[in-house]
Parts: C-alpha cells; sequence; structure tokens
C-alpha cells in the first residue's frame, strides 16, 4: 500500500478533494475526482474530426457489458491495433484522447474499462480509498480474460487487424502491458510507460513484470522516469537483468529512462507532466510498434 500512495499520491499534484462531479457523464469526457484539479493549460485535446470515435459496450467472456473506449479512422480497413490501458483512475478524459491519438496516427484503439465489476474509480475523492476498495480487488486473471475480450470486439467490428496488435499503458496499465504481452501469443509489441516492475505477490496480482520475461510473445518498450518517486532505479536495473536471461522477446526488449523526470511524466493533465519527455516518448512509442509490426 505504502507503494501505490507514493505512486498515486499528493507529490505528484492531485488534489484529493473534487472540484468537479464526475458521475452521469459519457465514459472518457472528464476525470477522475481524484485527479482535480486538472491542469488544463498543458492538456492535450485531440479533434475526433477524421475519426470515428466514442464510447462502445464490449461483451466479456462471462457475458458481461464493459464499457469501453474505442477511436479509428472514420474510412479504410486493416488498422493495426491498440490496446489502451488505463492508469489507476479508470477511462477519463487523458486516457480517451491517447485513444484519439492513435487513431490520428492510422490505429484502431480501444480503452476498456477494467475496473466495471469492482467500481468506479472515477467517483473516488481519495486515493488511498480507491486503491483499497478498488484497485487491489482486480484479480491480474479478470484483466487478462477483459482485454482478450476487447481484442475480440476489435476483430468483430471488421476494421481493426488483430493480427497486428499491440498494447500500450500508463502507470497500473504499465505493468499490465508486460502481463498481457506475456499472457497473449498474438500480442507484436507492448510500450509500457512507467508501471510497476516488481513488488511483493498477492493471491490477485501473483506476478509482476520481473517475474514474466521468460514468458513474453512480443518485445516491450519501457519508458520510466528517473525520479519516480514510486518505481525505484533499482527495481528498473533488475528488470533489465531479467530481460537479458530472458526470451528472445526479452533480450529485444529496451527500458529508457528520462533523468530528472517524475512519475506519470506523459499525463498532460498533472502538474507531473513533462512535456519533453512526453513528446519524445510518443514518438518512440509510434516507431517501436511500427518496426514491430504492429503499424
Amino acid at each position: 500500500m505504502d507503494g501505490d500512495r507514493l505512486i498515486y499520491g499528493a507529490e505528484y499534484g492531485l488534489s484529493r478533494r473534487a472540484a468537479m462531479a464526475a458521475t452521469g457523464v459519457a465514459l472518457g469526457s472528464t476525470f477522475a475526482l481524484s485527479v482535480q484539479p486538472v491542469q488544463a493549460q498543458t492538456m492535450i485535446m485531440t479533434p475526433a474530426d477524421g475519426l470515428t470515435a466514442g464510447a462502445v459496450k464490449v461483451k466479456t467472456k462471462d457475458g458481461k457489458e464493459m464499457d469501453a473506449y474505442r477511436a479509428m479512422p472514420a474510412s479504410g480497413t486493416g488498422f493495426g491495433t491498440i490496446l489502451v490501458v488505463q492508469e489507476i483512475f479508470g477511462v477519463h478524459a487523458h486516457i480517451a484522447d491517447m485513444c484519439r491519438r492513435f487513431a490520428k496516427a492510422g490505429y484502431y484503439a480501444i480503452a476498456p474499462e477494467l475496473y466495471f465489476r469492482q467500481g468506479d474509480a472515477k467517483s473516488y475523492t481519495d486515493i488511498p480509498k480507491l486503491v483499497a476498495e478498488i484497485v487491489a480487488k482486480v484479480p491480474d486473471e479478470q484483466v487478462m480474460g477483459d482485454l482478450d475480450s476487447s481484442v475480440a470486439f476489435a476483430k468483430g467490428e471488421g476494421k481493426a487487424d488483430t493480427a497486428k496488435l499491440g498494447i500500450t499503458g500508463f502507470c497500473w496499465g504499465g505493468r499490465i502491458v508486460w502481463l498481457y504481452d506475456a499472457h497473449n501469443p498474438a500480442v507484436k509489441a507492448g510500450v509500457a510507460w512507467y508501471g510497476p516492475l516488481q513488488r511483493p505477490a498477492t493471491p490477485l496480482q501473483p506476478k509482476y513484470p520481473v517475474d514474466v520475461t521468460k514468458d513474453l510473445h512480443g518485445p516491450v518498450l519501457g519508458l520510466y522516469g528517473g525520479a519516480d518517486a514510486g518505481i525505484p532505479m533499482d527495481s528498473v536495473e533488475k528488470m533489465r537483468a531479467a530481460l537479458k536471461t530472458g526470451n528472445a522477446a526479452a533480450m529485444k526488449s529496451q527500458i529508457d529512462v528520462y533523468p530528472d523526470t517524475p512519475h506519470a511524466f506523459n499525463a498532460d493533465y498533472r502538474p507531473s507532466y513533462r512535456k519533453e519527455a512526453a513528446e519524445d516518448g510518443w514518438k518512440k512509442c509510434l516507431a517501436w510498434f511500427k518496426a514491430n509490426g504492429v503499424g
């Protein structure tokens, strides 16, 4: 729990007071209460012109309906497919915007609401309470299955080429990138943004990225901040060492660290945002997917 507080807490400029109501609005249209106030002066808003974008319903393996945000070019077909995995705060406006950015680059991008069985992360004002009541109760097995269902949904729409499958994620979702890459043989490549690499196991989260380097299917690019208070550099070095002794996909993987850069440096709606690192990371992300058969 202490590590979660470091990653998700107020040292990154997150207020635990509500500044706006987040319930009763469209998926991906606003922010979680716990991330207020939003830094509007740096926030990127990608327009949806030329895109098919918006909320969709994904049928899961157990017959439930899961909300997701999906974006793709308005015309054409055969788009490379990107799973976009949320931060701790759920599929809010920034995650939806990331989907539109990928769509502008020619991809089919989908961000499923992966906590939907446990509760609505966007309604919480207190981050430790959010971690304890929702995040800690989300089984990795559930997440893997719901991501599988998202891929099936994308394939069923008839526009995405799920043989060209990539995954990216941020913070909580950064860890999931490594795990899903090891879970699904169809993954061609992953890009993990500052996700935890090594932590004590729990019954619901039994493995971390450092444990799955012999099971990766596509190479993963890790993007981390050298001043991340919640992800110590010794865990980054342990992950680098593990990759060198992993399988072929692991040995092709790499971790890039931005010196003097905090956690959540791509989160342009938060004070942690670092424009230079975020823009460089985005360029590397697109190049990584293209080089590894996703785009």
